[in-house]
This record gives C-alpha cells, sequence and structure tokens, in this order.
C-alpha cells in the first residue's frame, strides 16, 4: 500500500469516527459472512479428586475409561484386577471450548468441563489431556490443566450436605491450545458480506446509503433485509484495513417493530414505542370475595348421652370496586397508554388483561408476545 493509499484510509477513518455518536456502528450492529466462531466438543478424565468422583457401580465409563488410558501406557489389567478397580478419585467429564475465528496454531482457548458421571465435586482435579473436535470429527485443538471450580460441596457424618452453586463444572482459562485452523472465506472473495443480527429492510438500506456516501457509489447494495454487499480490495492487506473502515461506519437503526412482550412469570410488561391504539374504551375493575370461616362448638346437656360436635359457620361477601371507564383516542402514544392505565391503578396483571382485551377488539396495532 503507498503513501496515497495510507492518507486516503487515514481520511476516511477520520470522517467515520466524526460521524454522530448516537448512531450505532456497523460492527455492533452486523457480521461479516463466514467470519464466525466454531463449537469444539471433547470427552475426558479429571484426576485427583478427593474421594468425590465417579461411583464404580453408578458411572462404569470411568472404569472403562481409565483402563483404557492404562493400556494405551503398556499397563494391562487382568478381568480380576478391573473388576477391583476404584475410580473415586476420578471423573469422567465433557469438555466444551469455543474456536474463534483466523485462530492460528499455538493459540490458547479457554475450555469448560462438565461431570458427565455421578460424581460429586471436580474441586482440585486435573484434567489429562484432551483432544477436542468439530462438527466434522476434525481434531481442532487439545485440552488440559487445572480445573477452577466456583461451587462447593460438604457433607458431614450425620449426613447432612450443603452445596453453593454448582461444584460439577469448572473452566480451564486458556486451558487448550490450537492444532489446526479452520478456513475463512475472507480472502476468497473481491467483496464483503455484512449480515444484520436483526433483519430490517430498513437498517440495511440505510447501511448500504452510508457505505456508499463515504466510499463511493455502487460500493455496498443492499441483498435483502439482513445481507449487504459491499465490494472491496483484492489485495489482502487492503482488504483488512477496508474492513476496518467499513464496520466503523455509523448507521441509523431503525426502530424496531410494534410490539408488547408480556412475561407471566415476573409480571413484566415490555411496550416497544411504536405501540398505538385505536379508539376504544376500557372498564377496568376487581371482584374482590371474602370467605369467613368460623367454627362452633355444640356441647351437650348433662346426662344428656349426647356428644360434642363442632359445626362451621361460613361467611360469604363479595365487593366490586368501582372504577370509572376510561376512553383511549385515536392513535394514542406510548405515554398515553402507560398514564391512563397509572390513573386506573392498574397492576402488570391488570395490564395484560387490558391489553389482551384490546388486542382481541382489534384496537391494539402490535403485536402481543407472552412468554
Amino acid at each position: 500500500m503507498n503513501q496515497r493509499q495510507h492518507s486516503l484510509l487515514l481520511m476516511l477513518m477520520l470522517m467515520v469516527f466524526s460521524t454522530n455518536a448516537l448512531s450505532e456502528r456497523i460492527k455492533d450492529i452486523a457480521s461479516i459472512e463466514g467470519i464466525r466462531p466454531n463449537q469444539l466438543v471433547g470427552y475426558g478424565l479429571v484426576v485427583g479428586l478427593d474421594k468425590s468422583g465417579d461411583s464404580s457401580t453408578s458411572s462404569p465409563t470411568s472404569k472403562q475409561s481409565l483402563s483404557n488410558m492404562l493400556r494405551r501406557y503398556g499397563i494391562q489389567l487382568s478381568e480380576a484386577d478391573y473388576k477391583q478397580l476404584k475410580a473415586k478419585n476420578i471423573a469422567t467429564v465433557a469438555v466444551q471450548a469455543e474456536l474463534p475465528a483466523f485462530a492460528k496454531p499455538g493459540m490458547a482457548i479457554d475450555v469448560t468441563v462438565a461431570s458427565i458421571g455421578d460424581a460429586k465435586s471436580l474441586r482440585g482435579g486435573a484434567l489429562l489431556m484432551t483432544p477436542l473436535k468439530g462438527a466434522d470429527g476434525e481434531v481442532y485443538a487439545i485440552a488440559q490443566g487445572n480445573l477452577v471450580v466456583g461451587g462447593l460441596a460438604a457433607t458431614g457424618k450425620d449426613g447432612s450436605n450443603i452445596t453453593i452453586n454448582n461444584p460439577s463444572a469448572g473452566r480451564i482459562s486458556n486451558g487448550a491450545l490450537v492444532e489446526r485452523s479452520v478456513p475463512t472465506p475472507f480472502s476468497d472473495s473481491d467483496s464483503l458480506v455484512f449480515n444484520l443480527n436483526r433483519s430490517d429492510f430498513t437498517t440495511a438500506t440505510r447501511m448500504a446509503e452510508s457505505i456508499n456516501k463515504l466510499l463511493g457509489t455502487n460500493t455496498a447494495r443492499a441483498i435483502d433485509a439482513t445481507s449487504v454487499r459491499v465490494n472491496s480490495p483484492s489485495d489482502l492487506g487492503q482488504k483488512v484495513s477496508f474492513a476496518s473502515v467499513v464496520e466503523n461506519l455509523n448507521v441509523d437503526m431503525d426502530e424496531a417493530p410494534a410490539r408488547v412482550i408480556v412475561n407471566s412469570r415476573t409480571g413484566t410488561v415490555v411496550i416497544s414505542n411504536k405501540v398505538r391504539v385505536s379508539p376504544a374504551a376500557v372498564s377496568h375493575g376487581n371482584l374482590v370475595v371474602t370467605i369467613d370461616e368460623n367454627i362452633n362448638v355444640s356441647q351437650p346437656n348433662a346426662l344428656s348421652n349426647g356428644q360434642t360436635a363442632a359445626t362451621p359457620n361460613s361467611n360469604v361477601s363479595a365487593k366490586e370496586e368501582k372504577n370509572r371507564m376510561f376512553a383511549f383516542k385515536g392513535g394514542v402514544s406510548l405515554d398515553d397508554l402507560v398514564n391512563a392505565v397509572n390513573q386506573v391503578g392498574a397492576a402488570p396483571s391488570d395490564l395484560v388483561a387490558i391489553l389482551e382485551a384490546l388486542k382481541t377488539a382489534g384496537a391494539l396495532h402490535a403485536e402481543l408476545i407472552i412468554i
């Protein structure tokens, strides 16, 4: 890259960073197609546990795994020795990791270790060398190291026990070394495709317009509601600088669709800004039913050969609160809706009923989502 190209890229980046701070950067709302992490998984052994590992009867895989490991080192167990083999200090575990994009051999990545047997705790254990495979069955990393376990379990002689967090799962920071890199399509074409995290035709169009405004007409083109294709330099070094400039561009995000999201478990209600209500009248009131139970004791007279008996006496009453009806005008905003509901003192559960009634009547112009 010559001096002129360096100066041009510097000017472009200065223009990018001086744009409106209220806008969202492309790198925060989109990702480059094909550049993503990959999931890795493996099966291994954790050793060095203080008799908190797998039991031989409930987890026979731990004995089998230990026998297989010893066999690889030239130690052959007889059938009698195998039956007497104890594995209280060993736990069979599943090892998980995420291989970042552009990870190169020799780089270290974090791993998560979780028991797959009946081990009580992995605290104090060490993971033996474990190959981590991808979805294609190839080994991409090797994991090994001492576990850091955030949970704690303790048991007394009388059987009482206490457990804090989860002692059967742990983590090894930089516990795996990458052995193989995953090829990416970044250098295979003369264009970059940016995929929005949330599909939206308006945002995709604005993204293409922002790129074209800075880098020239026909540099970017919206493919659909998710993807924007951007023409890029063919030289790999220039392509990296070009991607840095594009992902730091600011784009004015379009507002989210009109939605009302209700969490029925916690009573939380979230209403987006674009929610509108047609002219409608709503009456809200509570019916309170009170049941008062009293027990009367019936005592027989002396020498009457009667028995003492308890007779229930129930008083049932109903009271309905006298709340006035209120009306929504056409096209009311979010503030008007909230203020109207607050005036009648509606609780979150009551608000859900009001919104459902408005939706049924066709007066609520928004998607109602109940989770």
